[in-house]
């Protein structure tokens, strides 16, 4: 039995972000040519425009997949702390280190927001964003943290490491801003403590 049109086209688009996180992580998004990532893929521009859309859409795809991903890892760095105040730290503090990474600083700190907008808005930072507020929400419930509005403390929080993860992505020496960007977010994030430690 052959495959459904389905699982081909969800084939395709496996094979279309890879090629194109490989390609925009080497040659950045705007000389990335389409004609080469689709052949890198073996698949046509036909392919690429019915999946996607266009270039931007691509790009798209590929910022929510790595973005989900280090959500993900931080979440699970986050998780191993000894309470959920350590590990929402912990998890702020991944999520600013991944800045390090040249694919990540690349794709999806620098050429992200330069071609899709404002990351706040992406749907990977919105579903990382409730799962900060849950959190939060508990830690209120717990006494730990003030009694502030969680949602806005979760906003925060995240575009706090957000923005630490973009401004290291941008400098000229991104390994000597990073303990400084994280020494003020974690001061930051500490504002948030009923009691002082």
């Amino acid at each position: 039995m052959g495959k459904s049109r389905s699982e081909t086209m969800q084939e395709n688009r496996v094979k279309l972000i890879a090629a194109a996180r490989k390609a925009f992580a080497q040659k950045g998004y705007s000389a990335a040519s389409m004609d080469e990532l689709t052949a890198d893929a073996g698949l046509t521009r036909g392919a690429l425009y019915h999946n996607f859309g266009d270039k931007r859409g691509l790009l798209a795809a590929v910022v929510d997949q790595m973005d989900t991903e280090m959500a993900a890892r931080a979440n699970e760095i986050g998780a191993r702390a000894d309470d959920d105040w350590q590990g929402l730290l912990a998890e702020g503090t991944a999520y600013i280190e991944m800045a390090l990474d040249p694919e990540v600083q690349r794709i999806v700190l620098l050429d992200g927001p330069a071609v899709l907008g404002d990351p706040s808005q992406w749907p990977s930072q919105n579903s990382c964003l409730q799962v900060t507020r849950i959190t939060v929400e508990r830690l209120i419930a717990q006494g730990i943290l003030k009694p502030v509005d969680a949602e806005a403390a979760a906003r925060l929080l995240s575009g706090a490491a957000l923005n630490a993860a973009l401004w290291i992505a941008a400098s000229e020496n991104p390994q000597s801003v990073l303990p400084k960007a994280v020494e003020a977010f974690q001061a930051l994030a500490a504002g948030l403590l009923l009691k002082p430690v």
